[in-house]
């Protein structure tokens, strides 16, 4: 008898019923065939690896061994339970796995292209658009000072340990673009397991997973702690000094952190870049012989009826495109398997795609790229020739070690090789500021950057990614190298960074810009300056022109505010002094007492080397008696004061609620053309519902 005749008999029989002992034979296959699968799907490859196989190739692998098993074919009944489970399994799977209905496939880390943005005629491509995580609820930080990760379940405890194994020495990847590209949307719920962290990585809160377990690890951001600025006795410390700062990244991180369902870590929340993040209306200067003007507005403070906020808004002349000076540029680009994220490179391509289409075509392009070592992708091109500048962004793609000192040295020599005399030079870095090979300490960096920028070479940073992303590394680049920093989570935020606000965040028109106030004692008995505590400066260091400070873009908007209080006021916190003259720094006021204090600003032209001074006095004709009656400006940027202390945890505003801010805010909104100011309201009313499950 023929094997197809066996077959044909075999199917004609009628099969006995299994037995109890078959069925969970049956069943126990079964389950081992379903969690073998499940962990090949979830698991995450390590980099250098092969592709990860697709459910429907484990589930043909599954079905030929299990057909191959010779004890299937002599007993009818047996085999029979055991194919419809498995049969089961994979129809539940093709159901739910949209990879499987769609054909996409999970590529290898360190061989992914990425589809470029749609940024100009020539590139007909759709520009890439990642999708936020799935918002989560908020596991109840510990008491401590400084978070810690929660205990893991049995579940969370067996998951697979998944690290990044960059290949040191390897070069930067450039290869022709692949067929198949990066799905933006995918999902990236699988979590490393817990690993220590290092006392120096400041720790968020924890999230919980779908079933309410607290996960394996908190985040592990790196930001730089600080104390909140205290309030000073003017009898004591009448003088503030401190460097400008027109970054933004802490406003773009809040925001992330709570859209995420999470709230910020208090040290990733710096207040003055959550003010400066929106734009104003600032009066500014009739030409740019004199490149600033400062609006100066006192009124009363909202969450404290015995003190006041003195309001400072700073606004830049603004460069008219006839005037705007070639531009050489040259992006450094992280491209170390750090940065294959859908967050990360895809995202930093399709923002760089859009500054290109932003740039006059004489201005220059080179792009630097970096892994185990750095090399020149692009020499120096003019943006005319955009599709050469596309085509080369579009090759990148991530893999290996990061060697930024590397980078940075390259990209530097290029700048200063093809260096434009009168023009704009810059050095324009995207980075998850995770640097591991050559100098990577934050003194040694510190040192770099200072070296480099003698040259008149700036430096723009832009941070990119979440989980290990290094905001403390990007301030220490940002704030040594006579540039900002900016963190870029979405595309929308890509465009209003590179292509809103190109024009402050790549022409300069003053550097090394500092701000000291001296307040009158006979009227203030104390201050406190709201934010700027990474920037504070030393008395003796305004005058000093061999020290650096921040810089100043065409049009940009800078706005400082103290909390003052009035002398004899019941807000007044320190005690008199048992022993001198507690009013002898009064008594020997030179000025009146219908001065609150008197506002200098010093900075220096882009090319020269000697500081000017800017000087006004701030007086009752400066003052406001009802807040209602300050400008929109004034109000909303007051509430985003207050907003940055009170997720900073400022006593100040412990009996000011959220619901107070958003009636602020919401009162203020003004023009809100792009919708900053509504997304602003949306976020308090996220960190307040965030708060109440605490």
């Amino acid at each position: 008898m023929t094997n197809d005749q066996k077959f044909s008999e075999l199917g004609k029989l009628t099969p006995p019923q299994p037995s109890d002992a078959a069925k969970r034979a049956a069943m126990h296959a079964a389950m081992q065939a379903f969690d073998q699968a499940d962990a090949k799907k979830t698991s995450e490859q390590t980099q250098g690896s092969g592709f990860i196989r697709r459910l429907s190739s484990i589930a043909t692998q599954l079905w030929s061994e299990t057909m191959e098993k010779k004890f299937l074919l002599s007993t009818s009944a047996l085999g029979g339970l055991l194919i419809l489970p498995i049969a089961g399994y994979l129809t539940w799977n093709m159901m739910h796995d949209p990879r499987m209905l769609t054909g996409d496939q999970t590529q290898d880390e360190t061989t992914i292209s990425q589809p470029p943005l749609a940024a100009a005629q020539q590139q007909p491509a759709e520009p890439v658009v990642p999708s936020r995580p799935v918002v989560e609820p908020l596991a109840k930080p510990a008491p401590a000072e400084r978070r810690v990760a929660a205990p893991q379940t049995a579940k969370q405890q067996s998951a697979p340990v998944m690290k990044e194994q960059a290949a040191a020495g390897a070069p930067a990847v450039v290869s022709q673009p692949s067929s198949a590209t990066v799905d933006l949307a995918q999902d990236r719920t699988a979590v490393p397991a817990a690993e220590p962290v290092p006392p120096a990585l400041n720790q968020g809160y924890a999230r919980m997973d779908a079933e309410g377990s607290a996960p394996p690890q908190p985040s592990r951001d790196r930001v730089a702690q600080f104390e909140t600025n205290p309030v000073k006795r003017v009898a004591d410390d009448p003088v503030s000094t401190f460097s400008i700062d027109v970054d933004t990244a802490s406003y773009a991180m809040v925001r992330r952190s709570l859209k995420d369902g999470v709230l910020p870590d208090p040290d990733s929340i710096r207040v003055e870049e959550m003010i400066n993040y929106f734009p104003y209306d600032w009066k500014g200067p009739d030409n740019r012989d004199t490149p600033f003007n400062a609006t100066i507005t006192v009124t009363p403070t909202p969450w404290n009826q015995n003190t006041k906020l003195m309001h400072i808004g700073i606004k830049g002349y603004d460069v008219i495109p006839a005037e705007k000076p070639r531009a050489n540029l040259v992006f450094l680009l992280d491209v170390s398997g750090s940065m294959n994220k859908p967050d990360k490179l895809p995202l930093l391509k399709s923002a760089f795609h859009m500054l290109v289409s932003k740039l006059d075509p004489k201005d220059t392009v080179s792009i630097v790229t970096y892994a185990g070592n750095a090399g020149t992708v692009l020499e120096p091109t003019e943006v005319k020739d955009k599709a050469k500048i596309f085509d080369a962004l579009n090759r990148l793609e991530a893999g290996g070690s990061t060697a930024g000192e590397a980078g940075i040295k390259e990209a530097y020599r290029l700048a200063k090789a093809n260096f434009v005399k009168d023009g704009v030079n810059r050095v324009m870095l995207a980075t998850d500021g995770d640097f591991n090979v050559g100098q990577s300490s934050d003194e040694e960096l510190k040192k770099l950057i200072e070296d480099e920028r003698k040259s008149g070479v700036f430096l723009s940073v832009f941070g990119f990614g979440e989980g290990n992303y290094n905001d403390q590394m990007m301030q220490i680049l940002a704030q040594n190298g006579n540039g900002t920093a900016a963190y870029i989570d979405t595309l929308a935020e890509a465009e209003k960074t590179l292509v809103q606000e190109a024009t402050s965040t790549l022409f300069p028109i003053a550097k090394d810009v500092k701000i000291q106030v001296e307040f009158n004692p006979a009227a203030v008995a104390e201050y406190r300056l709201i934010g700027y505590e990474t920037r504070a400066l030393k008395r003796e260091d305004f005058n000093n022109d061999r020290i650096d400070a921040g810089e100043i873009g065409s049009g940009h908007t800078v706005t400082a505010i103290y909390e003052i209080t009035p002398k004899n006021s019941p807000a007044v916190l320190t005690d008199d002094l048992r022993y001198g003259k507690p009013d002898a720094a009064a008594s020997d006021a030179k000025t009146g007492s219908d001065e609150y204090a008197f506002f200098k600003i010093r900075y220096k032209l882009p090319n020269e080397d000697t500081s000017k001074l800017i000087t006004t006095p701030v007086t009752k004709a400066n003052e406001i008696a009802d807040a209602v009656s300050a400008s929109s400006d004034v109000r909303f940027s007051t509430a985003v004061a207050a907003f940055g202390q009170k997720l900073r945890g400022t006593d100040s505003l412990a009996n000011y609620s959220y619901a107070d801010i958003a009636k602020l805010g919401a009162g203020s909104r003004g023009d809100d053309a792009f919708g900053y100011r509504s997304e602003f309201l949306s976020l308090v009313r996220l960190a307040d519902a965030l708060e109440g499950k605490k």
